[in-house]
């Protein structure tokens, strides 16, 4: 008889280990990504950057899909809500382009990660949720983490870091939105509707901003896109071997992958503060998931993802940050 080892969420632990793996690999496509976007804005203007990168995971979700997303988005009776979400997600993707132009990847990256301690008093106020004293603690200790490593050099303007802290709002807010309709919309369905409002939205500034890109941008471009939707096709798979519970701390290798890039294109030291910053962001964000896992009853069943079918192979097990 074989023994299968159990992790402590009483998954088989070869399955928990891909699927930590397979999430570790995606958040190193996004930490690339942000290192991509970065490059790019540089020269090209941000729209076009968001145009050509939405275009691209359009098409790799209908070749991958095939007519099954378009025809659930079609008949999705969420429509307001998915236009509403896909603004705030451009809104946020504009803010945090416009932001990697001035600020390094690191502080970019690391007021990011605001983004889940927002969602948590989005949630209060929005989604009428109970939160106990023990996480008001920890969200002021990570939004003060935040303001920290936002806090402006004398050489820089405090701008790009409102922008940036704006961006994770808006991602904050996608994300309470993401609650209210995941029950009846799957991903691959919201990704779509998302990355069209993108296209078609900057494609209209496009006779205004369009350079063509040098080869080489050209090159970064199709990465960038490739990046995003690998990096989402490997998040997701990975929820299918472990739950999320266990996923969600991997999301701060994204910290580590974005200081390592950061020093190794561009030679950027962060300032102190900015590591001060996030530590108490990762530290506040890893108190949250276990307290979430502490509040859990102890004969609660370990979370199981069903494998997709056909027409689900773009759904997720939760709500992921969006990239």
């Amino acid at each position: 008889m074989v023994s299968h080892r159990m992790s402590s969420t009483g998954e088989p632990f070869e399955r928990t280990l891909r699927g930590i793996a397979l999430s570790a690999a995606a958040y190193g496509l996004f930490s690339l990504q942000d290192a991509m976007v970065k490059w790019l804005v540089a020269g090209l203007a941000v729209p076009q950057v968001l145009f050509c990168r939405s275009v691209i995971i359009v098409l790799i979700i209908l070749a991958v899909s095939g007519r099954s997303v378009p025809a659930d988005l079609w008949a999705s009776p969420n429509k307001k809500a998915l236009v509403v979400r896909g603004f705030l997600i451009m809104l946020a993707w504009l803010l945090f382009y416009s932001a990697a132009r001035d600020l390094g990847l690191a502080e970019l990256t690391t007021i990011y990660f605001a983004a889940p301690i927002m969602v948590v008093c989005l949630a209060v106020v929005i989604l009428k949720e109970k939160v106990d004293a023990l996480r008001w603690v920890i969200v002021a200790t990570g939004f003060a983490g935040a303001l920290l490593a936002a806090w402006p050099s004398a050489e820089i303007s405090p701008l790009p870091g409102l922008m940036a802290l704006l961006a994770a709002l808006c991602w904050g807010f996608s994300t309470i939105l993401v609650r209210l309709v995941s029950q009846t919309e799957k991903t691959g369905s919201q990704m779509l509707a998302s990355n069209l409002l993108f296209s078609v939205v900057c494609g209209a500034t496009m006779p205004f901003v369009w350079v063509t890109p040098s080869l080489h941008d050209a090159l970064l471009l199709l990465a960038l896109g490739l990046a995003g939707g690998l990096g989402q096709y490997l998040l997701f798979e990975s929820f299918r071997f472990a739950p999320a519970s266990v996923i969600a701390p991997v999301e701060y290798l994204g910290l580590i992958w974005a200081f390592l890039l950061g020093y190794a294109i561009w030679n950027d030291v962060p300032a102190l503060h900015v590591f001060a910053g996030a530590g108490l962001i990762l530290v506040s964000s890893l108190m949250l998931v276990w307290s979430q896992r502490r509040r859990r009853p102890a004969i609660e069943a370990p979370e199981v993802v069903p494998l997709p079918t056909d027409g689900d192979a773009l759904q997720p097990a939760s709500g992921s940050r969006n990239r």
